[in-house]
């Protein structure tokens, strides 16, 4: 009398990635010290199929100065962090800890 059709579940084929607690606290400790130098304003954290990206901003209005994403991914199948200015790729590492050391070089002003 009633056909049953069984419908894929999407959801759980798709991964959901996110940011642990360490990761999320380590992230806006750079962002807090950042702030209170002044040059970020506001951030922003996005969950898109296979990725989780926090987004920082020195305007809202603004594109992006930098996004830091995390892929997962298994053996060498590019997993891991990156590091974006733009589409300027800055770093990539199996940690998270490896990526962030690009916010702790500093220019220096060279004097002759």
């Amino acid at each position: 009398m009633t056909d049953l059709y069984r419908l894929p579940d999407h959801r759980a084929r798709r991964r959901i990635v996110s940011f642990n607690r360490q990761e999320l606290s380590r992230l806006l400790n750079l962002y807090s010290l950042r702030v209170a130098s002044g040059e970020w304003r506001d951030y922003a954290i996005d969950f898109r199929p296979g990725m989780a990206i926090f987004s920082i901003f020195r305007h809202t209005a603004e594109q992006p100065l930098f996004a830091i994403a995390k892929v997962p991914g298994s053996g060498g199948n590019g997993g891991g962090y990156m590091v974006y200015n733009g589409p300027r790729k800055l770093a990539h590492g199996d940690s998270l800890e490896d990526v962030l050391g690009v916010f702790d070089r500093k220019l220096r002003l060279l004097l002759s």
